[in-house]
């Protein structure tokens, strides 16, 4: 192998390394709200909740698969709030489900049917 060769693979994986990184690092000083992407392998933080789902290669499948899914803050949000989440995980303590229905960008797994798989959640404390 030659040092041109050794070079360009260590670029590589040290950008692929750098991008998932960018995919999969909980936000750090997020605001109530804001809106995050990670890769699918990486768990939703406390305090957020899956809001849609979709493919990128950069998070390292070949498939097509859904991989890469979009993240809300919904701490500091005010009592009240409304939201529409995917049902792909648990809504914080505070929230409610007031609605569940089939969303086609919560559509986390393949071959999922047309089940609900959203909640309309609601800030009640």
């Amino acid at each position: 192998m030659t040092i041109a060769t050794r070079l360009r693979t260590t670029i590589l994986a040290l950008a692929g390394t750098a991008a998932m990184f960018a995919f999969t690092a909980a936000p750090a000083q997020a605001a109530p709200g804001d809106v995050t992407t990670s890769c699918a392998s990486a768990a939703t933080p406390a305090g957020y909740v899956d809001v849609s789902w979709g493919y990128s290669a950069s998070c390292g499948t070949q498939n097509f698969s859904p991989n890469i899914k979009q993240i809300k803050q919904l701490t500091g949000l005010p009592v009240g709030t409304v939201v529409q989440a995917c049902g792909s995980t648990y809504y914080p303590a505070g929230w409610v489900q007031t609605a569940s229905y089939y969303s086609s960008s919560c559509v986390a797994f393949p071959n999922s049917g047309f089940n609900n798989n959203a909640w309309t959640l609601k800030r009640v404390s």
